[in-house]
């Protein structure tokens, strides 16, 4: 099965998790995740930014990560989905983004959202009632330092000279009115796995985010989305099932407990919640080319989060996307080694 569409760039993304303590086992899997899609032709390789610990891991310095995969790989893409950014100091961040660009030849991504952690923001003394503020007031420091412009005082610009970034900052959103925000301010828009709050389905809700977006965007250049969401292939529906889903079900009944989700959700009612595509490889593109926002996307970021699968199966996972979901919905790795910032 075949979908007539225009080439879009495959991703992943992962939080970082693992069963253990092992935390040092956990981040060299991850790495090993970066290896394998960048030989498998992925285009992208996302990490989330958590600075509380997730079950079994989480990533609170992507930036050092990133500039460790950037040694272990050669062509693809290093991004964040997201870098909390109100947390940050937008020149020091900059310095960073800016370093792990030049190591990895120009492949950086810069995804950044404002985080909703009250204990996040507690912990380096922010207010999380001003995220959002902040993040508008952080990322105008952030693009104005990697625009290699003077920042902080006269005559002062961060090193290493940073790339053209103008096409490479992301903004992950969960609203109408955050999309809208994020195409006037120039930025590519970023979809979640899930809509947290919404009783339909996670597609429908996007869908008008993502219209709003391409209607305010008033750039000369392509705008660009990237739509992440939940995809775990397997040989089968019933081996995809036990490596998911009771970690979506504990997920969902976690978020539950914040409001994200209704209380009492069963294991098939998580599964929608997060949007879930699982199964063989053919019941996943035949559902996927059912979905309402993909046509319009420029990214397709697929990722395993909530669930922590093993690693040999999240391996094992990555490679059936890549040779048999993605090209059957129109994608196909570049023809060759991109290391600039490239248009898709």
């Amino acid at each position: 099965m075949t979908t007539e569409r225009p080439r879009f760039r495959l991703g992943f993304l992962t939080h970082v998790q693992g069963r253990d303590d092992d935390i040092a086992r956990t981040y060299r899997n991850a790495q090993e995740l970066f290896v394998a899609a960048d030989e498998l032709g992925f285009d992208v390789g996302w990490v989330a930014q958590h600075h509380v610990p997730l079950g079994g891991g989480g990533l609170s310095s992507p930036w050092t990560f990133l500039a460790h995969a950037a040694a272990r790989t050669t062509r693809i893409r290093l991004g964040t989905a997201v870098t909390v950014l109100p947390l940050e100091d937008p020149v020091r961040l900059a310095e960073d983004i800016a370093t792990v660009d030049t190591l990895s030849g120009g492949r950086v991504e810069l995804g950044v959202g404002s985080g909703s952690s009250e204990v996040e923001y507690a912990a380096f003394g922010k207010d999380v009632a001003r995220k959002r503020e902040l993040t508008s007031e952080n990322l105008d420091i952030v693009r104005q330092a990697l625009d290699r412009r003077e920042v902080g005082t006269p005559g002062f610009r961060i090193q290493p000279r940073p790339g053209d970034f103008n096409d490479r900052v992301w903004q992950g959103v969960f609203s109408e009115q955050g999309a809208k925000y994020a195409a006037q301010r120039g930025s590519n828009l970023l979809l979640n796995r899930a809509a947290y709050g919404f009783d339909a389905p996670t597609d429908e809700v996007q869908h008008p985010w993502a219209d709003t977006y391409l209607a305010a965007w008033d750039q000369q250049r392509r705008p660009r989305i990237g739509l992440s969401r939940f995809v775990f292939p397997a040989k089968d529906r019933r081996t995809a099932l036990a490596a998911i889903g009771d970690d979506v079900h504990r997920a969902a009944l976690r978020m539950a407990e914040h409001g994200a989700f209704p209380k009492g959700l069963d294991q098939d009612e998580a599964l929608r919640r997060f949007h879930s595509f699982y199964g063989h490889p053919d019941e996943i593109v035949a559902a996927l080319a059912q979905e309402k926002v993909l046509p319009v996307a420029t990214d397709l970021i697929t990722q395993f989060n909530p669930a922590v699968p093993d690693h040999d199966a999240a391996v094992r996972a990555l490679e059936l996307i890549a040779t048999e979901v993605a090209p059957a919905l129109g994608w196909q790795p570049a023809p060759t080694a991109v290391t600039a910032s490239a248009g898709v």
